[in-house]
């Protein structure tokens, strides 16, 4: 099946297992909320920032190759719109939310993009949570890179779309302590200039949070995905980004004050690029990338909340003479309705 042909293929099967999943539902059970955030950052990076935002657990933490950086500084809106409706149903608790984020840059406008996503969660009667989500990342700027198709090495707009699908399990096996199993599927489409980097990759892991105490929770996760790109059947052109990538992410949330958190994180990711072809630069090569946040949020009311943070990554590339390094700052709120 042709790949962009999978978006509403995937979704006519979400909607039919959501349907089966649901069964007769009780209406007056059923709950609507919306949640709108928005954040203004200052980044030093623009051509890192979107890998950096979303070097998360729940996010898309292996992000595409980025080969043009420090690409200058800028400020970005980033407004995320949550629609979710939640169910008593005959097996349990139902929960479908619809989720839109947008990254606006006030001068660096080509790196202006959005994405998009569909979620699924069923409580089974055995207290067990099965998840199923949907990513539509469409058309985000990379940069101006130097091409390889043509022979004459141009520099042109890099550009990728993202489709991931990922199922989760969880449950709690103690008081206070939840474990989750992921798996998920995904495909990144260039565009014709760079077909060579089209890469479909699978990703495992497991996630674990826990209640350390009364306002002090933990949790960490690691992931392993393993992606092909189609450059490995393409010799001539040199450019294989296949990759084994090893994924670590740990976060501790902690109630400061009344009504005050201090979530700090860390995430560790490192990728072995895996091409055989003479020439590449990236054959034997690998990327390590560290990157720690801090972010502090305080509760103004039951519906509003406000939030700071700071974040720095860095990543070194081992054909590559230094280390790149990447600095956001943000202010941003929630309200819930």
């Amino acid at each position: 099946m042709d790949r962009m042909k999978l978006f509403p293929f995937l979704l006519t099967v979400l909607g039919v297992l959501s349907i089966g999943w649901m069964g007769p539902v009780e209406s007056a059970k059923a709950e609507w909320a919306i949640n709108m955030e928005g954040a203004w950052f200052y980044t030093d990076d623009v051509g890192l920032f979107s890998s950096s935002r979303r070097l998360s657990l729940q996010e898309d933490p292996t992000q595409p190759v980025i080969d043009v950086t420090d690409q200058g500084d800028d400020f970005v809106f980033e407004p995320v719109i949550t629609v979710g409706k939640t169910l008593s149903t005959r097996l349990g608790k139902s929960r479908i939310s619809f989720r839109g984020q947008g990254f606006v840059f006030v001068d660096h406008h080509l790196f202006s993009h959005g994405t998009y996503g569909v979620k699924l969660e069923q409580t089974l009667p055995s207290e067990i949570m099965l998840g199923l989500r949907y990513h539509f990342s469409p058309n985000l700027f990379l940069g101006n890179n130097e091409e390889r198709r043509s022979g004459r090495k141009n520099l042109v707009e890099e550009r990728v779309t993202t489709h991931f699908w990922a199922g989760t399990i969880e449950r709690e096996i103690v008081d206070e302590l939840r474990l989750r199993l992921l798996g998920r599927y995904g495909l990144r489409v260039y565009n014709e200039n760079f077909a060579q980097r089209d890469t479909h990759f699978w990703t495992v892991g497991p996630h674990m949070e826990w209640v350390i105490l009364p306002g002090m929770e933990f949790s960490v996760g690691y992931h392993f995905e393993r992606g092909y790109a189609d450059g490995r059947n393409q010799p001539q052109l040199k450019d294989d980004v296949s990759y084994i990538n090893h994924y670590v992410s740990t976060e501790l949330e902690v109630e400061v004050f009344e009504n005050t958190t201090l979530d700090l994180a860390f995430h560790y990711e490192r990728n072995d690029f895996t091409s055989d072809i003479e020439e590449d630069e990236r054959k034997g090569a690998a990327e390590d990338v560290l990157q720690g946040d801090v972010e502090l949020r305080h509760r103004l009311s039951k519906a509003l909340e406000l939030n700071a943070g700071f974040q720095r990554s860095q990543r070194k590339a081992s054909f590559e003479p230094s280390t790149i390094i990447d600095v956001n700052v943000w202010l941003g709120g929630a309200y819930q309705f």
